[in-house]
């Protein structure tokens, strides 16, 4: 088949060069030329383990481009709208303008009988404003596809994805629904032959399947995180209470790991566009219920300059802080409401010295943040340091070697907010370890000195 994928970012690059990989032709469109020069390339604009090889193979068999031309578009039978949908700079809500956009220009180039096919991650009633804008093409089929994609395992996602969704006219059975059912099971017929799972929904359903999804892992996992909080308190440790209840074949244990939070470009922007969903109909209880797993968070971050803080003995100003990670999760360079910048700044406001180092993500975020100083090298970044923090649980991180980085540092502490190091490993090495909730509710007074329980040192706060 010939197919459109407009929008070539996270989403859109990788959907066009696996629809290539699955022997179909390929047209890629966006505005921006440089990005279409680079993919061109077969070089990918972002870090996306294993994309620079499909778009290589694309672009080697010929079954993938990448243009800013609309009109090349004309003849495809099926467009793939995975433009970007992001918070509106004035509200919760998402900002469908690019969405819009993209459909009015890709309007004039519809060949009779094609199909246009949303991908984005949109609010209920989305389709019916594209309908509106198809309304005098009735020969055009409109049908919604969710994306289910994981930055850092997209290609992996995409080519083996957990379940294929589709929205049609009347959902499920009904005759309208029938011929975009027929061209999206002529798209994934490799997949569907696979075995993949293939759900078949109304519009309204396939439109609130991935802000749902988002909401329940985001869910998951500010409920471990306040676990976190109340095992500092009790003297419990949160990574055996995660593993005991991710046992329980109803709960399960992913994203059950308790940490600093979630970051990027999907979680935090999904959940409140479903908190403004939820007001818009009228819907109190999700609102609320959004409001506080949005609420948990963040006070995760806060949470980690306050242990930064304690670990400094009451003292940022003047310290000099390493930091472990730029990026929001591992094996991406996307910087997008990243918690280890967050916490970054808050320790530089307070007056630290603050150097952040990351394997993919320091161009990105030299550009952001030029108040904060970067080095790509972790040796160097670990020089001098007086406390590490490991805030993006990058695989070389998790595997430094205690003696190594102790050599390098002036004071061995580490505050590991991903909760992935070997502890004891490290503390055999001489290292003052702290993490979320994992600290069997100590506190750090000197450097290698007598710990106090969390809970006597707030009763002692209080009174």
């Amino acid at each position: 088949m010939k197919i459109s994928v407009i929008g070539c970012g996270y989403l859109g690059a990788v959907h066009a060069a696996t629809l290539a990989s699955m022997g179909h032709t390929v047209v890629g469109i966006d505005v921006d030329s440089s990005k279409v020069e680079q993919l061109n390339k077969a070089l990918a604009p972002f870090h996306e383990p294993g994309l620079d090889e499909l778009l290589r193979d694309g672009r080697t068999t010929g079954r993938l481009e990448f243009t800013t031309d609309f009109s090349l578009a004309a003849d495809a039978q099926v467009h793939f709208l995975c433009v970007g949908t992001p918070q509106s700079k004035t509200s919760d809500t998402a900002d469908l303008s690019y969405l819009i956009g993209a459909t009015k220009s890709l309007l004039p180039h519809l060949a009779k009988g094609a199909a246009v096919v949303g991908k984005s991650t949109v609010p209920v009633g989305t389709v019916e404003k594209l309908r509106d804008l198809l309304a005098r093409r009735s020969d055009v089929l409109l049908g919604w596809n969710p994306e289910f994609l994981r930055q850092g395992t997209a290609v992996k996602d995409s080519l083996v994805p957990d379940r294929l969704v589709y929205g049609v006219p009347g959902g499920k059975d009904a005759a309208a629904g029938l011929p975009v059912t027929a061209v999206l099971d002529a798209v994934y017929e490799p997949l569907i032959s696979a075995g993949i799972p293939r759900l078949v929904c109304n519009f309204a359903t396939a439109e609130l399947i991935k802000s749902a999804s988002n909401a329940f892992l985001a869910t998951k996992v500010s409920f471990i995180n306040a676990m976190a909080e109340l095992c500092d308190a009790s003297g419990a440790d949160v990574s055996e209470l995660s593993e005991a209840m991710g046992l329980d074949p109803r709960i399960g244990n992913r994203y059950l790991h308790a940490g600093l939070g979630f970051g990027g470009g999907c979680l935090p922007k999904d959940i409140r566009s479903f908190r403004a969903q939820a007001r818009e109909l009228a819907v109190p209880s999700v609102d609320e219920w959004m409001a506080l797993v949005d609420s948990v968070n963040l006070d995760q971050r806060s949470r980690a300059v306050e242990i930064a803080r304690e670990m400094c003995r009451g003292f940022l100003s003047g310290r000099t802080v390493t930091i472990l990670g730029a990026a929001f999760k591992p094996d991406t360079d996307d910087i997008r409401d990243s918690p280890a910048l967050d916490v970054a700044q808050q320790l530089a406001s307070a007056g630290a010295h603050v150097t952040v180092t990351d394997p993919k993500a320091i161009n990105n975020a030299w550009i952001r943040y030029p108040q904060i100083r970067f080095e790509a090298s972790t040796k160097r970044a670990l020089e001098g340091a007086e406390l590490v923090l490991l805030l993006t649980e990058w695989d070389e991180y998790v595997s430094l070697s205690p003696a190594v980085a102790g050599s390098l540092v002036r004071r061995r502490m580490v505050l590991d907010a991903r909760n992935v190091l070997d502890a004891e490993a490290w503390r055999s090495a001489g290292w003052t370890v702290r993490g979320l909730g994992t600290a069997a509710g100590v506190s750090v007074g000197e450097e290698h000195g007598a710990a106090t329980p969390v809970a006597t040192r707030r009763k002692h706060a209080r009174a």
